[in-house]
C-alpha cells in the first residue's frame, strides 16, 4: 500500500494554475486628491497602526481625503501577520479608504495554505512566524521536507479563517491612476503594461531598480526592496524601509504631482 500511495503522489497531476490577479486601472486623468502609500508591513501591526494614525492626522490637518494604497507583504517575519490581516479586512477606525495590493509573500502564503507540500520554501521566507501568529508551531507539527504534510494542511484549514484566505486570493497586483502605477516590486523595463507578467510585478528587482520602467510618463511607486529611506530612482519611488528590521514603516503622500514622506 505504501508503494502504491507513493506512486500516486509522484504521478499526481500538477495543481491548477492560480487565476491571474486583477489590475486596477482608474484611467488617464491625474488624481484630484491626495494618495497615500504604505510600504511592506511584514507582520508589524504596531507600526501599521502608527502609520494610519499619521495619515489620519494629515487628513485632519489638510481637510482633504484620499485613498491609502498598501503595496503588499502583509505577512511573514514579524510576529502579528494574522492580526495585520484582521486589521486590514475590518473597517478603518479613521474612515480610511484602503486598497491592498499583492506582495510576493502574500502570494506564496496564499498558495501554501491549500498545498503546503509544494511550497515548503515559504517557511524559510518568514512563514514560520506567520504560522505562529495563527497558533501553529511547526516545531511541534513535525514538518517533512519531502513527502506529505497532511497534519499541517488540516491545521491550516482550521486555523486560517476563510475571510483571510479570500483576502489573500483577491488581492490585485497593481493599481494605475493617471501617470502613477502602484505595484509591489516593479515592472519589466520597456515592456507595455498590458504585457507585464504577474511574477515580475511582485518579485522583480533588477533591471527595474537601475533602469526604472522605461515607459513614457509613468512613475512607479513600489516596495519589495528595502532601503534605509524612501528610494527615489529613475521614474520610481521605493518605500520599503524594512519595517521588521528597522522599525520604520514609510508612508508616502502624493498630491498635485509632488511626493513627500509623512
Amino acid at each position: 500500500m505504501r508503494r502504491l500511495t507513493g506512486w500516486l503522489w509522484r504521478n499526481a497531476p500538477p495543481p491548477e494554475p492560480a487565476p491571474l490577479r486583477r489590475r486596477i486601472d482608474l484611467g488617464e486623468k491625474a488624481p484630484g486628491f491626495p494618495i497615500y502609500a504604505i510600504g511592506d508591513v511584514h507582520g508589524c501591526l504596531d507600526h501599521l497602526l502608527r502609520a494610519e494614525e499619521r495619515i489620519a492626522a494629515d487628513i485632519r490637518a489638510t481637510g482633504r481625503r484620499g485613498p491609502v494604497i498598501f503595496l503588499g507583504d502583509y505577512v511573514d517575519r514579524g510576529p502579528a501577520s494574522a492580526q495585520v490581516i484582521d486589521h486590514l479586512i475590518a473597517p478603518s477606525p479613521y474612515g480610511l479608504k484602503r486598497v491592498c495590493l499583492c506582495g510576493n509573500h502574500d502570494d506564496i502564503f496564499s498558495a501554501f495554505i491549500p498545498d503546503p507540500d509544494r511550497h515548503l520554501e515559504w517557511l524559510a521566507l518568514g512563514g514560520e512566524q506567520t504560522l505562529m501568529s495563527y497558533g501553529i508551531d511547526i516545531h511541534h507539527v513535525g514538518i517533512r521536507p519531502k513527502g506529505r504534510n497532511g497534519k499541517l494542511k488540516e491545521m491550516l484549514a482550521h486555523a486560517v479563517p476563510q475571510a483571510h484566505r479570500d483576502f489573500l486570493l483577491n488581492l490585485p497586483v497593481s493599481l494605475k491612476i493617471g501617470s502613477l502605477l502602484f505595484v509591489h516590486a516593479g515592472i519589466r523595463p520597456g515592456v507595455a503594461l498590458n504585457r507585464q507578467d504577474n511574477e515580475d510585478m511582485i518579485w522583480i528587482r533588477e533591471p527595474f531598480l537601475t533602469e526604472g520602467p522605461r515607459l513614457p510618463s509613468l512613475l512607479v511607486i513600489h516596495g519589495h526592496t528595502p532601503s534605509t529611506d524612501a528610494s527615489f530612482g529613475a521614474q520610481r519611488i521605493g518605500i520599503d524601509t524594512g519595517a521588521f528590521y528597522s522599525g520604520k514603516l514609510t508612508v508616502l503622500k502624493i498630491e498635485d504631482g509632488l511626493a513627500s514622506v509623512l
